[in-house]
């Protein structure tokens, strides 16, 4: 989203910076740091390789906007520097421990709240705004959370906020890596941050703990394997042999970010809308929501956006792998569905559970 204006106000480039991230931790963000639109060369051949060993799976939208994906600087050529931003969403409990109740769905973290998407980029606005008006005319800004082809990780190493750990995530030594991101890319010329390095050592907890072993090396993801992409972004079936390492899990993973020892700096949330309005209702009760009752419970919710068919089918594999019989008759209420992947995974959670 373009934001521009012609009033004319000069200002010091380093007492300008200085203000600009101050504001920001105003505005809610837990950290911030500038970078060059130029500052991850290594990024384009990096995406070539996964979207070449096709890693990405369903997910063509990788590939077709490679080059602005993989080269900030050509997605607006304008844009001088980069500020990258950090806003912690830190769980108050343990977020595994719903693992062991597999009669209860286990929803990631990030997704029990309000959509981050639209809090992010209420919150990067506020601060663009706050960037023009400050520095007057002259000063051009886009901001980004998520959705646009601009990959926020690398930036955000590029800009100090962290390093892009085993598990591919960003981890702060500050911060932990419970955190969301956002970009504002501006046509001011503003000094970059020193990038941090890498700080894993020999740990390898993330990678461990993956129950479909999606880490092929530390730090590469194959998300055809990883539980965030199969529940999520994956349409159709699920390939019945990584089925049963989904588990309770009915939207995304948070086992390798759970364990990462650098949480113990984790920064709790202070954004009201991040907090568990979703909790992890029982299999049965969120097998009998129909469309209507899918969209009214998931309202103003990232769930709401895989839709009702593929939720459904994410809740019939966690009733198969239940262990519970007396969900059998839950699943075989859905042998019928119209949807085949809802049908299929009726069926497999059946056998699950009677055979």
């Amino acid at each position: 989203m373009p934001i521009s204006t012609s009033d004319a106000a000069g200002h010091d480039p380093t007492s300008f910076k200085a203000r600009l991230l101050d504001r920001a931790r105003v505005e809610g963000f837990t950290a911030a740091g500038i970078c060059r639109p130029d500052a991850i060369p290594d990024a384009a051949s990096r995406l070539e390789a996964f979207v070449a060993q096709g890693r990405h799976g369903q997910m063509a939208w990788m590939a077709e906007r490679m080059v602005w994906r993989g080269n900030p600087a050509a997605l607006w050529p304008e844009a001088r520097s980069v500020l990258m931003l950090a806003e912690s969403y830190t769980p108050d409990g343990d977020p595994l421990a719903v693992l062991q109740r597999r009669d209860l769905a286990a929803i990631s973290v990030y997704a029990r709240g309000k959509d981050y998407h639209d809090l992010v980029k209420k919150r990067l606005k506020r601060l663009g705004r706050w960037m023009i008006a400050e520095a007057g005319q002259g000063c051009e800004i886009k901001v980004f959370v998520d959705t646009a082809p601009v990959m926020e990780k690398p930036l955000a190493e590029a800009a100090g906020l962290g390093w892009q750990g085993k598990h591919t995530n960003l981890v702060s030594r500050q911060t932990g890596n419970w955190m969301f991101l956002g970009a504002i890319f501006t046509t001011l010329d503003l000094a970059p941050d020193t990038a941090e390095r890498d700080h894993c050592g020999r740990c390898r907890a993330c990678l461990d703990i993956c129950p479909t072993k999606a880490f092929p090396a530390p730090y590469q993801l194959d998300a055809r394997r990883c539980i965030s992409y199969l529940t999520i972004e994956h349409r159709g079936p699920v390939d019945e042999a990584l089925r049963p390492a989904l588990g309770n899990r009915i939207y995304g993973c948070d086992d390798c970010l759970a364990v990462c020892p650098w949480n113990k700096f984790a920064v709790t949330a202070h954004e009201a809308g991040y907090a568990d309005r979703v909790g992890s209702p029982p299999l049965a009760e969120l097998a009998a929501l129909d469309d209507a009752g899918f969209r009214a419970r998931f309202s103003g919710s990232p769930i709401k956006r895989i839709g009702w068919p593929r939720f459904l089918r994410n809740v019939l594999y966690a009733i198969g792998n239940s262990g519970d019989r007396a969900l059998a008759t839950v699943a075989a209420a859905h042998l019928a569905a119209e949807d085949e992947a809802v049908a299929d995974a009726a069926q497999w959670a059946l056998r699950r559970l009677t055979d």
